[in-house]
């Protein structure tokens, strides 16, 4: 079959990305091949220490020495393949007991890619291995270091003309004998003379089936592919991937590396979509008073993070069904980049203030925050979050404090806070508090206590602190469940009893540490269950009302790219480009009465002002 027909039957059968074998050709970092290694600011160490699984040299014979080196007006006195590659080489494989990496799953080739006048380089090259038996001899030595002859080469026929430890880097349009084939290490071609495709998205359907094919031929003849010329980009190395190479060409080995042995951490699958709500959208957007609130905030969830869940929920998401859409921007007083602290004060106090601090502006004076304020008018809040109740999400809603890590002086700030129900971890800073009589003291101002969710849920009305052992808010992919959603929920059902109306904040916490550490699978489920909090959130505006819905987060976290994603699978492949906080703008989804008003870009702070205008305090009583 030529090669016109092959691209028409993989075009018609509809098989292009049945290259979409993403888990049936599984690459590791040692499927690198450093290209022109001898650039490298430290040649063959570099790649060598990436565990790059072949090393490329182009050599020119000068003198009887054989140097490494682009052309012939690159070449340096000290620059010789035996300086370079071959006595250092021979010296780790020592090291290694007689293996090229301590490794032995993992294997080495050095790939010699002579410029010109092959027959003088090759008896030279001979002679200088001979120097190092069993090294570079696979008769000798199983675990040797593969010799591969690239570029000026011998014809196939002459192949037997040169030691069997000598093998070569054939190209897909020579028809090898079965003989000649057995010398062959893999086949190889230059991308250019296939595609103009420039490593950024992916080739045309004609070319991914010409180049499918290439690598498909290859393999029938059970030999490795490799195309050189192509983009170094991660992009680049997941269509590759794909399509079914077994080389990747890199100019970057650590970079290659570190995407290949961090892969786990940055792809995820979801099998199984779980379903949606879809809102009524009955008041969504009125002009009508808003009597309750339900802010959701999700640490450290930027719009990659939401969109590869979107993507991993095979193309839906609760949130994604909120139709009015803005943009906060997170920037701190004291720094572009905000951290949780600056974040959530922000947004709880209406100001502007500094990296780490908690409720105070950035002269350290108590800002009066959200909670505080609706209380005045008779509203009752709630503060719950899968995380650490004295984290500074959490905290810029009842405390005062100028440094998010005074952990036990943000849970004693809890006496002078008129929050109703609170609900996170970290017992310690409340019952072991340097305060003695802290719980007591709660106690007299009518919390109840709980340390477990379960008995919290028992309770229908009241003032109540659960503070969870560190077990129940373990992360989803470890067995949590839906702590988040089922303690909204709860929360409701004792809020919604007050006449006045309420407000709640609830933390999806842990999206934030999956950002930190830069595991997209711990990013995504813990966006899930934020989600289905979502849903709990928008079913509950939908039969009250009179409830605003705000969905946000207080910065992102990890900076984010997507690099490859299918709704269909339900997969996506990402990377980060820090494990920090970033000054992305964050969105903000607003479902219910006065939804309309969170529209259009703007500091995170106003979103306080926004949240008192709708729900038009003025015309309120004060009953405090």
């Amino acid at each position: 079959m030529d090669i016109k027909n092959i691209i028409r039957t993989a075009v018609f059968a509809g098989v292009l990305f049945a290259m979409d074998a993403r888990a049936q050709h599984a690459l590791s970092f040692n499927s690198g091949h450093s290209h022109n290694d001898y650039h490298q600011n430290i040649p063959l160490l570099t790649a060598y220490y990436a565990g790059m699984g072949a090393i490329e040299a182009d050599v020119f014979l000068k003198n009887g020495v054989l140097y490494v080196a682009h052309d012939p007006s690159e070449i340096k006195a000290d620059a010789t393949l035996k300086g370079f590659y071959l006595e250092p080489l021979a010296k780790l494989f020592r090291q290694n007991g007689n293996k090229a990496y301590a490794d032995a799953k993992m294997k080495l080739q050095l790939v010699v890619d002579i410029k010109e006048n092959h027959p003088m380089v090759l008896a030279q090259l001979i002679k200088d291995l001979s120097a190092y038996p069993g090294v570079f001899n696979n008769q000798m030595n199983p675990n040797a270091i593969r010799i591969v002859i690239s570029g000026d080469m011998p014809k196939p026929q002459h192949f037997v003309d040169f030691p069997d430890y000598l093998s070569f880097d054939g190209r897909p349009n020579i028809n090898y004998t079965a003989d000649q084939l057995k010398r062959i290490a893999m086949i190889s071609d230059d991308l250019k003379n296939y595609t103009s495709w420039n490593g950024k998205g992916n080739p045309t359907p004609v070319d991914l089936a010409t180049l499918k094919s290439l690598i498909d031929a290859a393999h029938l003849k059970q030999k490795p592919f490799r195309f050189w010329a192509t983009q170094d980009s991660p992009n680049t190395w997941i269509v590759l991937e794909r399509l079914g190479a077994d080389w990747i060409n890199t100019d970057q080995p650590g970079k290659l590396k570190d995407f290949y042995v961090h892969k786990d951490k940055l792809t995820y699958t979801n099998p199984v979509a779980y379903p949606v709500y879809t809102p009524e959208y009955k008041v969504d957007g009125l002009p009508k008073p808003v009597k309750n609130v339900i802010l959701l905030i999700g640490d450290g969830m930027g719009l990659a993070q939401i969109h590869a869940g979107y993507i991993a929920n095979h193309g839906q998401l609760n949130m994604s069904n909120v139709r009015n859409i803005g943009f906060s921007q997170t920037a701190a007083a004291d720094a572009g980049n905000t951290d949780s602290a600056a974040g959530a004060s922000a947004i709880a106090t209406g100001g502007k203030t500094n990296n780490r601090y908690i409720g105070v502006g950035p002269d350290g004076r108590k800002m009066i925050n959200l909670v505080d304020t609706l209380a005045d008018y008779g509203v009752k809040s709630g503060i719950i979050s899968v995380g650490d109740l004295t984290d500074a999400t959490n905290a810029a809603f009842y405390a005062h404090q100028i440094d998010r890590a005074m952990s036990q002086e943000i849970a004693a700030d809890l006496l002078q806070s008129k929050a109703e129900i609170l609900l996170g971890s970290n017992q310690k800073s409340f019952l072991k508090n340097k305060d003695v009589e802290l719980m007591s003291k709660l106690k007299a101002q009518g919390f109840q206590l709980s340390t477990q969710a379960t008995d919290f849920f028992k309770h229908g009305q009241g003032k109540h602190l659960v503070l969870l052992p560190d077990s129940a808010i373990r992360s989803v992919k470890d067995g949590r469940g839906e702590l988040l959603k089922e303690s909204l929920q709860h929360t409701l059902k004792i809020l919604s009893a007050n006449s006045n109306g309420f407000f709640i904040m609830a933390e999806g916490a842990q999206i934030d540490h999956g950002g930190h550490v830069n595991d997209l699978p711990y990013v995504v489920t813990e966006l899930h269950d934020f989600d289905k909090t979502v849903a709990a959130a928008l079913q509950f505006a939908d039969q009250n009302k009179e409830t605003l819905v705000l969905i946000t987060a207080d910065h992102e976290t990890g900076g984010l790219t997507l690099l490859d994603a299918s709704a269909e699978k339900g997969m996506v492949t990402g990377s980060f480009s820090t494990n920090d906080h970033t000054n992305i703008m964050v969105p903000v989804f607003a479902y219910g009465p006065g939804s309309a008003e969170f529209k259009g870009t703007y500091p995170n702070n106003e979103l306080f002002y926004k949240l008192l205008k709708v729900m038009d305090l003025k015309k309120k009583k004060k009953v405090r």
